[in-house]
């Protein structure tokens, strides 16, 4: 699989960064949902970690990729 990702282009460092904006957008979207549905805290927090749960997936990627590339 990672050989497949690296010849279609992706490295190590796209990996980390879909995780560190995964992570922004994580908070964003708590903070979205938040304010704007009338669902509650709880309804936010589902939409928070449902993206959060991105991050470490990204950064395992990523660092599969980085040892693949050495």
């Amino acid at each position: 699989m990672l050989e497949h990702l690296h010849r279609m282009g992706l490295r190590a460092e796209h990996m980390y960064m879909a995780g560190g904006v995964s992570i922004g957008l994580s908070f964003l979207s708590w903070m979205l949902s938040k304010q704007m549905e009338n669902a509650g805290i709880d309804r936010a927090d589902r939409w928070g970690i449902f993206i959060g749960e991105w991050a470490p997936t990204f950064i395992a990627l990523g660092n599969g990729l980085r040892t693949y590339e050495k």
